[in-house]
């Protein structure tokens, strides 16, 4: 078996499935939730949930089948893996909070935390990142679970930062909170320390109390808090965001810095130890795993994420490094795309189409997240047409029967909407009619670019055999343009 582990799905289903009992020794999550929204309407279930919002993660809850469904499974104890507090705690939960958006969200965490409970070692740590929308909630749940099940409560952390964070008439919200629990008290601890010498120091009260800068703020130790390490870290950790030019960056919404997840890795695993992070995103946690030669599992139930962690490591690593990766889940074959297609979660319901064009694209175009109908636009690639100015080339994705009039279809979308060109990804083979079509549209061309055609049909097929687009991004443009006669322009097909 593979030791580093990503895997593409719900991880609920992923953890039952194929995680065994007592194999983790580290878990990190940093759930979504969209804590932007008015505290006042998600506590009272006031107002309904955008449905055409773009987000690039399942960042929406609602009171729907499947939360009724997970909420009778905590309450009747269906599969006698939780404990009586925590169904009554639900129970109790759902009379005070009602079925909102709230309750869906906390029945959701339920259900994985006990997941995760039950994953991992008996001298295993559970790190939950969350912020004071739901916080409170949240740790009550994890008493429920953990402190009921023979662990403990170690540290509240807090996870300090500075931002501008607007003109609201209230305190600056400048904290993010990092609950610390493990699963017995026998567990991995590996005490941290903070270099005392680093910043201003200045000594005082005849030498018995020192006052030093960590991070951005002074704090006040005694001699016998003083080691030849340093001075033992504390649970308030100022770490900054990560800056918007910062090689770090990877530009997902919620990217947490690797300064983070060093810290909590370190303190409560060793070298070969085994960390899951359940909800991994853009893998900050398996990058940060990786490098401190740690094992690691990572899933998402997004395939943008999927992608941007393969990048990362590749980017990090070489393409080489995937070899040594089990990836569960992404389609390898005709058969397990069209299981994607047919997916009937409606969580992952333009998962297909994401999946296809950021493979198809190497992860350079955007798949439109917006929930609802699309106008025919399933995803958005940019190429540069002249000085500044920019066209784009759209995405149409099918996975169900095919046919010419989509392509005509297809073309009215490009034209609507002054685009240069359109990609057509399907799953079915293309008609002889639909070729012939594409073909009537002809070709693109720029300065950069020469006879790009304006309809091209992609098959999964050509997909999963590694067909892949070579029309270049406008800042590819930009890099390889050469001064010019006109004839340095190139054929794309």
């Amino acid at each position: 078996m593979k030791e580093q582990q990503i895997y593409y799905g719900d991880n609920l289903d992923i953890m039952r499935k194929y995680i065994p009992d007592e194999t983790i020794d580290l878990c990190y999550i940093d759930p979504p939730f969209n804590s932007n929204r008015n505290y006042n309407q998600i506590y009272n279930n006031i107002g309904q949930e955008d449905k055409a919002q773009a987000v690039a993660f399942v960042d929406t809850w609602e009171w729907n089948a499947r939360a009724e469904k997970e909420y009778g499974e905590i309450c009747a104890n269906e599969n006698g893996g939780f404990t009586k507090q925590t169904s009554d705690l639900i129970i109790g939960l759902q009379k005070i909070l009602g079925k909102g958006s709230l309750m869906s969200y906390l029945v959701s965490m339920t259900l994985r935390i006990n997941e995760i409970h039950r994953v991992l070692k008996p001298t295993g740590s559970f790190y939950l990142h969350c912020d004071p929308t739901v916080s409170h909630y949240l740790k009550i749940v994890l008493d429920a679970v953990f402190c009921r099940n023979g662990g403990d409560f170690k540290n509240e952390i807090i996870w300090h930062y500075r931002r501008w964070t607007g003109k609201a008439k209230r305190f600056q919200q400048l904290h993010d909170t990092i609950f610390f629990y493990t699963k017995s008290f026998d567990y991995t601890f590996n005490t941290q320390f903070i270099d005392y010498t680093e910043g201003s120091t200045e000594r005082k009260l005849q030498g018995k109390l020192h006052r030093f800068k960590k991070g951005e703020e002074p704090l006040l130790v005694s001699n016998k808090d003083i080691s030849e390490k340093g001075v033992r870290d504390n649970d308030v950790w100022q770490i900054p965001f990560i800056a918007p030019s910062a090689k770090e960056r990877l530009g997902y919404p919620t990217q947490k810095p690797e300064a983070l997840l060093e810290k909590i890795i370190k303190a409560s695993s060793n070298e070969g130890d085994t960390v899951l992070d359940a909800y991994c995103g853009c893998g900050t946690t398996v990058a940060v795993a990786q490098r401190l030669n740690r094992k690691w599992v990572g899933i998402d139930i997004t395939y943008q994420s999927i992608a941007l962690i393969i990048k990362r490591l590749t980017e990090a690593y070489g393409s080489g490094i995937t070899d040594n990766i089990l990836m569960n889940g992404i389609p390898a074959d005709i058969e397990s795309a069209e299981a994607l297609a047919q997916k009937a979660d409606d969580r992952l319901r333009k998962e297909f189409e994401k999946w296809a064009i950021l493979t198809y694209t190497n992860s350079r175009a955007m798949p439109n997240n917006k929930k609802g109908r699309d106008y025919g636009i399933d995803g958005v690639m940019r190429i540069l047409e002249g000085k500044e100015q920019y066209r784009d080339v759209l995405f149409s994705v099918k996975s169900g029967k095919v046919n010419s009039a989509m392509i005509r279809d297809f073309r009215g979308v490009i034209e609507r909407e002054n685009a240069a060109a359109g990609i057509f990804i399907t799953l079915k083979e293309p008609t002889k009619d639909m070729k012939q079509e594409a073909a009537a549209a002809g070709f693109y061309s720029n300065d950069y670019i020469r006879e790009l055609e304006k309809i091209k049909i992609v098959t999964v097929r050509q997909i999963l055999d590694g067909a892949r687009t070579n029309v270049p991004l406008a800042a590819e443009a930009l890099k390889k343009a050469l001064p010019s006669s006109g004839t340095n322009q190139t054929t794309f097909f």
